[in-house]
C-alpha cells in the first residue's frame, strides 16, 4: 500500500484536491449566504471561489501532464474537465450577480445569485462523485 502512493504524484495531487474543496466550500458558503440574504458574504464568498477555480484547474492540468493522461482520457476526466472549465462561465455569472445584488440590493440579483450558486455547486458535486469513483 505504501508503495503504491509513493508512487501517486504528491504534489500535483494535493494542490489539485485543496483548490476544488476550496472552491466547492467558497461555492456552497455563497449559496447559503445567498439563501440568508446576506449579499456581502455571498460576494466575498464567491471572490474566494475565482483563486481557488485558478488553482484547481492549473493543479490539474499538472496532474494530467504527470500522469500521461493526455492522449486517452478516461470518462472520469472528461467529466471533471468539463464541469471545470465551462463552469468558470456560471462562476462569473454568479459573481456579476453578488455584486449586483449587493450594489442595488434587488430581490431578483439575490434569487439569481442563488440559482447560479446552486447550479454551480450541483455540477461540482456530479463532478466530485465522478472524479471520486472514477467511473467509467
Amino acid at each position: 500500500m505504501t508503495l503504491l502512493a509513493a508512487s501517486r504524484p504528491f504534489w500535483p495531487l494535493f494542490v489539485h484536491v485543496l483548490g476544488t474543496m476550496t472552491l466547492f466550500g467558497a461555492v456552497l458558503a455563497a449559496f447559503a449566504t445567498a439563501l440568508a440574504r446576506l449579499p456581502r458574504a455571498t460576494f466575498a464568498s464567491l471572490l474566494v471561489a475565482l483563486p481557488a477555480w485558478v488553482v484547481a484547474l492549473g493543479a490539474g492540468h499538472w496532474l494530467e501532464h504527470d500522469e500521461g493522461l493526455g492522449g486517452a482520457s478516461p470518462t472520469w476526466l472528461q467529466l471533471g474537465r468539463n464541469v471545470l472549465e465551462p463552469g468558470v462561465l456560471v462562476l462569473l455569472l454568479a459573481l456579476a450577480a453578488a455584486w449586483w445584488w449587493r450594489s442595488s440590493g434587488k430581490a431578483v440579483a439575490a434569487r439569481a445569485t442563488a440559482a447560479l450558486s446552486g447550479i454551480y455547486l450541483l455540477l461540482l458535486t456530479v463532478a466530485m462523485l465522478a472524479m471520486s469513483g472514477k467511473w467509467s
